[in-house]
C-alpha cells in the first residue's frame, strides 16, 4: 500500500489511511454491530494533585502507550484519547466476526500491561467497560468539512461509557451482550445488574478481574 501512496491509519497503524480518505470524499456511515472498550484511570484527579502537570502528563502518556499498544494489536481502532480515558472500537470489517471476543481479550491484556496480577501490583489503577451493540459508525464533520473524524455514536456507545464509570479499580465490566456475542464460558464470573444513568432498564454485566 505504501507503493500506492497510502500511509498508516492514525487510528490503527496496522491499516492504511484509505478509510479516512474515503470518509472525506464520501462522508457518512452506517449502523452496524460492533464492540466497544472504554478504559479509564481511577482517581486521576487525586493523582494530578500530588504531582506537577509535566509529571502527570508523562504518567498519562505511559498509560496511553500501554493502552493503544494493546488495542492496536487486537485490531481495534483508537477512537479517542480523552483526558484519563482511552476508547477502542472493534469493527467487524477489521476485527472480524469475533470482535466481541477480541475486546474481552484486550481487557485482559490491558490489565496485565498495567501490572495487575504481578507481585508489584498495578502501576496505575484502571477500570474497563466493554459492550457490544449497534451504533452509527462513520465520519463526522465540523466547520463545513474542515474537521473530519471517524467515530461511533449511539446508545451502545453510551452504555460502554456508563459501564467504565461504574468499574472499580482492577475490574472490567463485560456486558451480557458482549458475554453472549463472545460465546464465553466463564460462569464463575460474578454477575451484576446495574442501574445506569439515562437507562430505563438495568444492564447485566459480568465482572472480570484484571
Amino acid at each position: 500500500m505504501r507503493l500506492m501512496g497510502r500511509r498508516p491509519y492514525h487510528k490503527n497503524p496496522r491499516f492504511c489511511n484509505w478509510c479516512m480518505w474515503l470518509g472525506r470524499v464520501y462522508p457518512g456511515g452506517t449502523e452496524i454491530e460492533l464492540s466497544l472498550l472504554f478504559a479509564d484511570v481511577r482517581g486521576s484527579t487525586n493523582l494530578a494533585e500530588t504531582m506537577s502537570a509535566a509529571e502527570f502528563s508523562r504518567l498519562m502518556s505511559r498509560f496511553y502507550d500501554a493502552a493503544t499498544d494493546v488495542l492496536v494489536r487486537t485490531d481495534a481502532f483508537i477512537d479517542k484519547l480523552v483526558g484519563d480515558e482511552v476508547i477502542g472500537l472493534y469493527i467487524p470489517g477489521y476485527a472480524g466476526k469475533h470482535h466481541a471476543r477480541k475486546a474481552v481479550r484486550a481487557a485482559r491484556r490491558l490489565g496485565r500491561a498495567m501490572g495487575y496480577g504481578t507481585a508489584a501490583g498495578p502501576w496505575l489503577p484502571i477500570g474497563i467497560g466493554v459492550h457490544t451493540g449497534v451504533a452509527y459508525v462513520g465520519t463526522v464533520q465540523g466547520i463545513e468539512g474542515a474537521v473530519t473524524d471517524f467515530t461511533a455514536l449511539g446508545d451502545s456507545v453510551n452504555i460502554a461509557a456508563r459501564l467504565v464509570s461504574r468499574a472499580e479499580p482492577g475490574e472490567a465490566l463485560i456486558s451480557d451482550a458482549t458475554y453472549a456475542a463472545a460465546a464465553l464460558r466463564l460462569e464463575y464470573l460474578e454477575r451484576r445488574q446495574l442501574e445506569l444513568k439515562g437507562k430505563a432498564d438495568p444492564v447485566g454485566v459480568r465482572v472480570l478481574g484484571l
